[in-house]
């Protein structure tokens, strides 16, 4: 006779399997991860000419927080710039020489920022 096969979590009725971690705790809402504020956090806008077949580019360096927060930034100064970027390592990559509109977008909304190089 063949067994019959569960399809779902609810065909197993409640039952409850454990892995032996005697040690697990569980996530509570109080556990979530806060984000560092725009003013605590101090952002590093580099000029980078090499290693990019002739272009260049702008790399802002040095956010601590969520890489959704970083995406949602990197989307807001591609926006800003009017320009096209991504986000690679950490890191946001800016197409083109557009630091000095980058600077004044990142102040605006509360970032300490520092020009580095070139």
């Amino acid at each position: 006779m063949a067994k019959k096969q569960s399809n779902s979590l609810e065909d197993l009725g409640s039952m409850v399997f454990s892995t032996g971690n005697s040690g697990f705790q569980g996530f509570d809402e109080e556990d979530e991860i806060e984000e560092i504020q725009a003013g605590d956090q101090l952002l590093e806008v580099h000029l980078e000419k090499k290693g990019r077949g002739g272009k260049t580019a702008v790399i802002i360096k040095g956010f601590e927080g969520s890489d959704e927060a970083l995406k949602d930034l990197a989307k807001a100064v591609k926006g800003h710039c009017a320009t096209g970027g991504s986000v690679k390592d950490g890191e946001i990559i800016i197409q083109g020489d557009m630091r000095p509109k980058i600077l004044e977008y990142l102040q605006k909304q509360g970032y300490k920022t520092k020009r580095v190089g070139g």
